[in-house]
């Protein structure tokens, strides 16, 4: 079982930057393949970024180049820094872990995580 504790959302004006931090519970988390969400009102969720245990990312084409994830095996800490932020970033933000790694296209996948956090509201204003 792991549990997941999102935090650094906030509002942000158009420009701006945040780092989202994902807190894993257990020894084992290290272990986890962990992937970024969001979803804006009235909207699916949708897969932002993922990376491995070997700290392999993947991210979505409409992120690319200004998301960056990383993880801290340490501090069983994954995190995603958002650059250049845009109104349309304006979402909550979920991390999700899964102990499979799945194929680049699966990873996208929402129903491939067993493990999600509460999420963190990210408003970024025009």
């Amino acid at each position: 079982q792991v549990q997941l504790v999102e935090s650094g959302g906030g509002l942000v004006p158009a420009g701006g930057s945040l780092r989202l931090s994902c807190v894993g519970s257990g020894r084992t988390f290290r272990n986890y393949v962990v992937g970024w969400f969001r979803q804006a009102p009235g909207k699916d969720r949708e897969w932002v970024a993922t990376i491995d245990w070997s700290s392999i990312a993947y991210y979505a084409d409409s992120v690319k180049g200004r998301f960056t994830i990383s993880r801290e095996n340490a501090g069983n800490t994954v995190y995603l820094q958002i650059n250049n932020l845009k109104p349309e970033d304006t979402a909550i933000y979920y991390c999700a872990a899964t102990p499979i790694k799945y194929g680049s296209s699966s990873l996208r996948s929402w129903d491939r995580y067993d493990y999600w956090g509460q999420g963190t509201q990210v408003t970024v204003s025009s």
